[in-house]
């Protein structure tokens, strides 16, 4: 078991959703006393703050001109990361169905992207011993330096029956049909999209059980600790 005084170590974990990406990146941080940030969780933040505020998210333009207006607030704790919007804890609202569609179109906007990474790279710098972070295109725009990058792969089927199992009740095949749909939109989409890094190591965990996927990276970043 690594020590507190290892090295900080960034990586940056990125994959479509339905991958394990949260629950794997969680673990991961917790296991290795890294500090943990959920991307993710950011962009639907904002997204419930425009939805919020009668925002016309079929508007770019509307969006973008009041993207720096939202105080977005990540706490990085592992065991408990919390996120709110203007003091208001989000954790909740905005996992509901309405942001979770709305998601992917306030996020292609660039200058959400752009708020977004600068309070994402700000984290990653303040993270003392390091941090993991997750998203969609953290190796290739967020942290282009991070020490270790992974990208989660898995099947559509896998993704769908994990994804379904998450929203108690949701039948599979609508489940996968979504994911190919944000799939699409998300690796699209104009301003860093969804994309495998040059440098990343890809894993695919639809055979893998959660544990044997944190095992995984848990070996992984050691294997870059003890090489640097």
């Amino acid at each position: 078991m690594e020590n507190g005084a290892a090295q900080p170590v960034i990586v940056a974990i990125d994959g479509p959703s339905g991958t394990g990406k949260s629950s794997t990146s969680k673990a991961v941080a917790a296991k290795l006393g890294l500090r943990y940030l959920d991307t993710g969780a950011q962009y639907r933040a904002i997204t419930w703050w425009m939805v919020s505020n009668g925002i016309d998210i079929e508007d770019p333009t509307a969006i973008a001109a009041v993207a720096g207006k939202p105080e977005i607030v990540s706490g990085t704790d592992p065991a408990n990361p919390t996120i709110t919007v203007d003091g208001t804890d989000v954790a909740g609202p905005i996992r509901t169905q309405e942001v979770t569609s709305k998601v992917s179109a306030v996020s292609a906007v660039p200058e959400v992207r752009t708020r977004i990474t600068e309070l994402q790279r700000s984290l990653a710098a303040s993270a003392e011993q390091g941090i993991v972070v997750e998203g969609r295109d953290i190796g290739t725009t967020v942290l282009p330096d991070a020490d270790l990058k992974i990208f989660l792969t898995a099947s559509p089927e896998a993704r769908a029956a994990r994804r379904s199992g998450e929203l108690k009740g949701a039948d599979v095949q609508s489940t996968r049909e979504a994911l190919i749909k944000r799939d699409a939109a998300d690796s699209s989409r104009k301003t860093s999209p969804l994309a495998k890094a040059d440098d990343a190591v890809e894993v695919d965990t639809t055979e893998l059980t959660l544990a044997q996927v944190i095992e995984c990276v848990v070996t992984l970043v050691g294997e870059k600790r003890a090489a640097r």
